[in-house]
């Protein structure tokens, strides 16, 4: 952990006196090569190898057969293909060092890229349901036969492309499984539906159980979306927000209060932290500084913090600004 001290009036929009201090501590590899990069891109390397040539394989199956189970895992799995070559980018993007005009790095393009690729999903899925009920009211005829060999042979296809892609935690790779196993439900549907087809004529559930699948794949996506909306609207990541940064730092030597308490993330993992600290009466302000820095690392595991130190003198009961003292 680095700590640099900014000389007064270093920061727009504040009055320093010679007591304060604008701390800014980080993780030595924060803007380094990831080695974790790596391994992602190779996971989702292999994953989009394989749902390339089984997507081509379950679209022309599922057009032969008129088959919307297979044609809606095709489509799923042609997003999916997408999805996971904008997720390969998007890694290849954020490995990149920061420059003049992005300061933190390209890290967000995973989360930009986990952005889009839950609003594609939403969008498909509402087509596909729109389909399936069209067909619910006017059933086609099914070659179940074929269905059920393209849609195995698609289900192995989507459970090796899901194996390759276990390990990763960013939103990134959260996005590219969920792609993955709503084709692997989708699979799993157009196997039951050609059973039931072929057991006993009932074509009724090719889609319905698209329409199922749908469904379920309708929820994921927006947990997606959700998700990395959030991330891109800078709200805290799980287990951190204001309240426990302003808890975790009450009993900190030298702290009197800690206000201006914001927490963000770039990737929806890993906290930023950006706050000021009015300095208890007597206190050291290079020591506060590093106890804080401190206690946000142990606390609650943040290794990216600005810490902007006001003493006692510079503040008064409703003021939000440091004034010349």
């Amino acid at each position: 952990m680095q700590s640099h001290d900014h000389p007064p009036g270093a920061h727009a929009g504040h009055a320093h006196d010679p007591h304060h201090d604008h701390g800014h501590a980080h993780h030595a590899g924060h803007h380094g090569h990831d080695p974790t990069h790596g391994a992602s891109a190779h996971r989702l390397g292999w994953a989009l190898a394989v749902l390339l040539i089984f997507t081509l394989i379950e679209a022309v199956g599922g057009w032969w057969v008129n088959s919307l189970a297979l044609l809606s895992d095709a489509v799923h799995m042609a997003a999916d293909s997408t999805a996971l070559l904008l997720a390969l980018v998007a890694i290849r993007l954020s490995a990149r060092p920061p420059n003049a005009r992005l300061t933190y790095g390209n890290g967000r393009w995973q989360t930009l890229a986990a952005f889009v690729n839950g609003l594609v999903l939403l969008l498909l899925t509402v087509g596909l349901i729109a389909e399936a009920l069209h067909r619910l009211w006017q059933p086609e005829t099914v070659q179940g036969g074929w269905m059920l060999v393209i849609a195995a042979v698609g289900g192995l296809a989507n459970l090796g492309a899901l194996i390759a892609l276990t390990g990763g935690e960013s939103l990134n790779e959260r996005g590219a499984r969920l792609h993955v196993l709503s084709d692997l439900l989708g699979s799993a549907a157009a196997i039951l539906a050609a059973g039931l087809i072929l057991g006993f004529d009932w074509t009724v559930a090719d889609p319905l159980l698209s329409l199922l699948v749908s469904v379920l794949i309708l929820r994921s996506g927006w947990h997606l979306t959700r998700d990395s909306a959030h991330v891109l609207l800078e709200g805290a990541p799980p287990g951190v927000n204001a309240s426990q940064v302003r808890s975790a730092l009450a009993d900190v030597p030298g702290v009197a209060s800690a206000h201006h308490v914001h927490v963000w993330s770039l990737d929806g993992a890993e906290p930023v932290v950006t706050l000021h600290v009015r300095l208890a009466a007597q206190a050291e302000s290079e020591a506060t500084l590093r106890a804080v820095h401190r206690r946000l690392h142990d606390a609650l595991g943040v290794e990216h913090a600005t810490v902007q130190i006001e003493a006692d003198a510079c503040i008064a009961p409703g003021q939000t600004h440091c004034l010349p003292g």
